[in-house]
């Protein structure tokens, strides 16, 4: 399995996909969905830093549910399955 590890103040994130079938049993097709939110984070990047020198440390850690901006990011594909490649600024927020 090929990795991706970031770098600088990206992240990878794993989309999590919304449910096909909605209340009432009604699915919905692929092209009608809209892009995740949410998200799950795989792996971090090398660290942001300052104009001194000095690393900044993530908020997020690998693990965490965070919510992201509906077209943001760079889209890969890895093995048949879809990642964001996201600069930590742009994620809304995390999941608790």
């Amino acid at each position: 399995m090929a990795h991706i590890k970031p770098l600088g103040d990206r992240v990878l994130v794993q989309p999590i996909e919304e449910q096909e079938v909605k209340k009432g049993g009604i699915i919905i097709p692929d092209t009608a969905k809209e892009k995740p939110q949410e998200g799950k984070i795989i792996a971090l990047g090398t660290g942001k830093v300052d104009d001194k020198g000095k690393k900044i440390g993530f908020e997020v850690k690998k693990g965490d549910r965070v919510l992201i901006p509906k077209y943001g990011g760079t889209e890969v594909k890895i093995e048949d399955e879809t990642y964001l490649l996201i600069k930590e600024e742009d994620i809304l927020g995390i999941i608790e």
